[in-house]
């Protein structure tokens, strides 16, 4: 303890400074660089970079003796509020004038976060008188944010959503938010590159944040294989500044500065720390945030999943297949929950009640589409006398809400309908979780229950967690179903006597 509190001491006296080169790095060998003329560009149009910029333009733009890129991909991971935007806007201010390239791609998992990073590019570019001039067109069109110039380059935004992208065939592709990038939008990019001379992708976003984060995680893999062989990868250049997630108890001369809880360990996650960021803000993050979310935004350390996609990640297999009891029942009264995809293409409805001191958890009924939902579940309802019927209000089978409410006043039952708030969906994935712990839940094994948890992965909800219902390969309305039952349950009823049939 001594030794941080004479660090704390030590840095109260001075400002600290951000660290100006990754901690994890690799890139392909280069002879030259377009990276100060990237530079120089940038600061004409009164874009003035930090070093730490300045040296990813300068590796991302490398070049081979035949003038051809030495990196096809260009990974850039670092907190947000550090200046990832400047280094895109020189980039394409670069791609555009200098570089010739024809066709500039620029998106982003959300809307809004493109439709920003156009309008500081065309700022930028209205604002220098040179540049101004060779501009044949500002489109400002929504969903057709582009610049046209009158030598014919072109940068386009678009949004990650719906296909966007894909059939363009950019020379450079930009790709930000890259923490919220799947084998979809991978799939429907590079195909297009195939018959592109000499292309780049430029890879912009914060640390990973789980199952959404597959190309992000895979990249790197790469970088951390290349530095333990010792051998750069042949066309990933990977700049990640983080600090190293494991809390270290150090002696007093320890020089080792992992620890989350160091002024340190932010320079060195936060290369703009004393130029645009302060360590006075970051203290304040900290009293805010809880530490797995600071811990994550601030100083990089991300969740990241396999590449061969994690099996069994959340509850093991084992330890699931140990609460089956296939002549496990109910007891009345029982609970209610309904959930769908987000892409719709399937539904369930799902129960559980008590069964002795545990709680009975089964998938009633589980179909394509949607259009089944409401009848089967007012027959449910007029059959068992349910505690409750829940449904997430932030979920997917929101809308299905007015329907089933409209059912259930028919049946003079409205008071049953739970509209599940964000906060309490996460508590209820906590008590399904314990209960699961705890081997106070039981099932009677029913495959696409098991299928659920296979593939199932954890969305951070505040200090909590939900389940993840993007990014994942499986169905997992049967797994959000019974959670969200055993939380009604737990919510609505007490232990109450036996007798409930096998609903399955």
């Amino acid at each position: 303890m001594s030794s941080r509190l004479d660090e704390r001491a030590a840095v109260a006296g001075h400002e600290v400074r951000g660290v100006q080169r990754p901690r994890i790095f690799t890139a392909p060998s280069y002879s030259s660089s377009a990276g100060q003329e990237a530079v120089e560009l940038s600061a004409m149009a009164g874009l003035i970079l930090d070093d730490w910029q300045k040296y990813a333009l300068h590796v991302g733009l490398g070049e081979r003796p035949d003038g051809s890129w030495s990196a096809f991909e260009v990974a850039i991971n670092v907190a947000r509020q550090n200046g990832k935007g400047g280094i895109i806007e020189a980039r394409e201010l670069a791609g555009l004038f200098l570089l010739g390239e024809k066709l500039i791609l620029h998106s982003a998992h959300e809307f809004k976060t493109s439709v920003e990073a156009f309008r500081r590019i065309v700022a930028l570019i209205t604002n220098t008188d040179s540049l101004r001039k060779r501009v044949k067109a500002v489109r400002r069109t929504t969903g057709e944010e582009a610049v046209e110039l009158l030598t014919g380059q072109r940068l386009r935004f678009l949004a990650r959503s719906g296909g966007s992208g894909r059939g363009f065939t950019g020379n450079c592709n930009i790709l930000d938010e890259d923490m919220i990038l799947g084998d979809d939008a991978m799939g429907a990019l590079m195909p297009t590159m195939a018959a592109v001379q000499d292309p780049q992708v430029w890879y912009f976003g914060s640390a990973g944040i789980g199952s959404p984060s597959v190309q992000l995680a895979r990249l790197r893999r790469r970088a951390l294989a290349a530095m333990e062989s010792g051998q750069p990868d042949p066309s990933l250049a990977y700049l990640e500044w983080s600090i190293d997630p494991h809390v270290r108890e150090c002696a007093p001369d320890c020089t080792d500065h992992d620890d989350p809880r160091s002024p340190l360990s932010v320079a060195k996650a936060n290369p703009a720390l004393g130029y645009r960021l302060t360590l006075e803000h970051t203290e304040r993050e900290r009293l805010t945030m809880s530490e797995e979310i600071f811990n994550r935004e601030r100083l990089g350390v991300g969740d990241y999943p396999s590449d061969q996609g994690d099996t069994w990640s959340v509850i093991g297999e084992d330890a699931w297949r140990a609460l089956a009891d296939g002549t496990s029942s109910m007891a009345d009264p029982v609970a209610f929950a309904v959930d769908t995809t987000p892409e719709r293409s399937h539904s369930a409805i799902c129960a559980a009640g008590r069964s002795g001191p545990a709680v009975h958890v089964e998938v009633v009924d589980h179909r394509p589409g949607t259009g089944w939902v409401v009848d089967r579940l007012m027959e449910l309802v007029e059959k068992w006398g349910p505690c409750a019927v829940v449904i997430d209000a932030g979920g997917p089978a929101a809308s299905l809400i007015p329907a089933i409410r409209k059912g259930l006043e028919k049946l003079g039952r409205e008071d049953l309908l739970i509209e599940m708030k964000t906060r309490e969906a996460a508590a209820a994935c906590g008590q399904f979780f314990d209960a699961v712990s705890e081997q106070m839940l039981v099932h009677l094994d029913q495959a696409p229950l098991a299928t659920a948890l296979s593939g199932a992965d954890k969305r951070p909800v505040g200090d909590g967690w939900a389940w993840a219902r993007r990014g994942v390969s499986v169905d997992i309305s049967p797994l959000v179903g019974v959670t969200h039952a055993a939380w009604g349950l737990a919510e609505r009823a007490d232990v109450e006597p036996e007798g409930a049939p096998n609903l399955w």
